[in-house]
């Protein structure tokens, strides 16, 4: 599997929620995982999830310095547990998705 893992996060959520050193996104209480995306996956999870781009950020987290257990499930990847922040090795804006004209 690929070597680095994506998620897409509200800016000031994780400038607040990295300060002690790890992230709980809200969907670690209510799903037990925090949603993450491969490089290709990316485009299609902010279609699909993120309409509004505004105040997002996209942290590219290495697996291999994650804490918490990955799983791969339906082909999207899963971190069970907060994810600590030094795994995230660079924090950007989201890549802007070109609309093809209908």
């Amino acid at each position: 599997m690929s070597s680095f893992i994506y998620h897409i996060a509200k800016s000031d959520a994780w400038e607040r929620e990295s300060r002690g050193g790890e992230y709980r996104h809200p969907s670690l209480e209510t799903e037990g995982f925090i949603h993450c995306s491969l490089a290709e996956q990316v485009p299609e999870t902010l279609e699909k999830f993120f309409p509004s781009r505004d105040g997002l950020v996209l942290l590219e987290i290495e697996v291999e310095r994650l804490v918490s257990e990955l799983r791969y499930e339906n082909g999207f990847p899963h971190i069970y547990g907060p994810l600590n922040v030094e795994a995230v090795v660079a924090v950007r804006q989201p890549p802007q998705i070109k609309k093809n004209p209908e």
